[in-house]
């Protein structure tokens, strides 16, 4: 296996800039997903990860050793692509010894080698099919199995599991986790699903407009995003985000936002009474704002019923947010609910510059 690490590396075309120059660490064995909205440059950071896309600038490392200027074929890297990109005219054992034909394994080792890996991702009864008969799941496995055999250094995703239902998301997502726990190889995954990039990845990298904005573990970023775009593109149902100021009630320090007051907790308050009148954005997650008898009234919009639990649609006050809570409560659309919210889970981030605020800022 290998770690991978990026030095100033950027991507221009023409006068357009799709990646400014980053700095990224990859450890050896670790699983990095790279997140952010369509447009972000991750997909053009995988391209050239795969030597598809020269760099306009910077190094590529792979053990330390600079791989800006070997050919796709000399990086011993596999990648799994979106559109699954199999040989239409190849069966799927001919699709798994492509690679091997080309570095002329012998045929004993390629049968064993296509057995083993079929076997292992469930498409040992689909040998003789060719991709046209194959289903979308299907084909994906054929796709990661044809990866499989090359026995990379690295694996990388682009976006593989966008093109499936939801169920064989989920099955498949599974498959790939279990896959990196059996094999510890060095995978580097691409998507604009933050489910998945949570659920996978022990380092998640957040891109926006060809930059990383927050790079760390899965838990570290939905608990401490580093600015409002992170708040709101790590966590699902999304972040609220309130627009208010710091006050001082009878001494209390709290974020007033229009009639809301949330007070804020112990640790907060000697910081808070420095930064009175401060305009801040008060952020809080849809799990941290509960039904409470003696909270504040709030009209209910829409309710979306998953079973286990219910996503509110509220009116609080002025305020648009998002209510998480388990079960069903006893309401409907245009009722009343009363509202309080858990102020030692409250985020508080600049209203200028969108930067988190920690405290003694």
């Amino acid at each position: 296996m290998a770690g991978v690490e990026l030095v100033k590396v950027a991507k221009r075309y023409g006068k357009q800039t799709v990646l400014h120059p980053l700095d990224l660490t990859i450890p050896d064995g670790s699983f990095t997903v790279l997140v952010g909205p369509s447009g972000c440059g991750k997909s053009t950071l995988l391209r050239l990860l795969a030597g598809l896309e020269s760099a306009s600038g910077g190094s590529i490392l792979m053990n330390q050793k600079q791989i800006n200027d070997l050919d796709p074929a000399d990086r011993d890297i596999a990648m799994v692509f979106q559109s699954y990109a199999l040989y239409p005219h190849l069966t799927v054992a001919e699709n798994l010894a492509f690679h091997m034909q080309v570095k002329k394994v012998d045929k004993t080792t390629q049968k064993s080698k296509i057995t083993q890996i079929a076997t292992m991702l469930g498409i040992d009864k689909l040998l003789s099919r060719y991709p046209r008969a194959l289903s979308g799941g299907q084909r994906q496995r054929v796709a990661m199995g044809r990866a499989m055999v090359r026995n990379p250094q690295v694996f990388l995703f682009d976006e593989p599991l966008s093109n499936l239902d939801a169920q064989l998301r989920m099955e498949l997502r599974a498959e790939i986790k279990s896959l990196h726990q059996r094999f510890k190889a060095t995978m580097i995954y691409v998507t604009h699903d933050q489910v998945e990039a949570m659920t996978l990845a022990d380092q998640i990298v957040v891109m926006r407009d060809g930059v990383i904005v927050q790079q760390g573990s899965p838990l570290t970023i939905y608990d401490q995003p580093r600015n409002t775009f992170v708040a709101r593109f790590i966590g699902s149902p999304p972040m609220n985000l309130l627009e208010g100021t710091i006050q001082l009630r009878q001494s209390e320090p709290g974020v007033q936002c229009g009639e809301l007051w949330i007070p804020l907790p112990p640790h907060w308050h000697e910081a808070a009474r420095l930064q009175a009148d401060k305009p801040v954005i008060a952020g809080l997650r849809p799990q941290d704002i509960v039904i409470a008898p003696q909270g504040t009234s709030a009209q209910v919009n829409i309710m979306e019923v998953t079973g286990e639990s219910t996503l509110l649609h509220l009116d609080w006050q002025g305020f648009a947010v998002h209510v998480q809570v388990t079960g069903r409560p006893a309401t409907g659309p245009g009722q009343t609910l009363a509202l309080v919210a858990k102020s030692d889970r409250l985020h508080l981030f600049d209203k200028a510059s969108g930067e988190r605020l920690v405290q003694g800022e």
